[in-house]
């Protein structure tokens, strides 16, 4: 896999909150997309989904939580677990899943 520079890459995507398949380590897949201060709808997955984020930070939504992952920070969501991201978040997000 070549040196991929996510923030350089996240800033060249023409949309926030598309995401751009990197590559893959296994089953799983590396994504990366840039967050733009905006929420993020609710949304369940049957698999655990890293959230990784490289700048800025990320407000998540799990039930009646707010979680803050910042810089350098990831977040595990479990499968089957609801989540959104909440306005004011921003930066490069890393997520990997499959």
């Amino acid at each position: 896999m070549p040196l991929l520079d996510f923030s350089a890459i996240a800033a060249q995507l023409p949309e926030s909150w598309k995401s751009k398949r990197l590559g893959q380590v296994g089953r799983a897949w590396i994504k990366v997309l840039r967050m733009d201060e905006q929420a993020y709808e609710v949304e369940t997955h049957d698999y655990n989904e890293g959230l990784l984020v490289i700048d800025g930070l990320l407000r998540l939504s799990i039930g009646d939580d707010e979680i803050r992952v910042g810089a350098g920070q990831m977040y595990l969501v479990e499968a089957g677990i609801a989540h959104a991201v909440l306005a004011g978040s921003h930066g490069t997000l890393v997520i990997i899943d499959v």
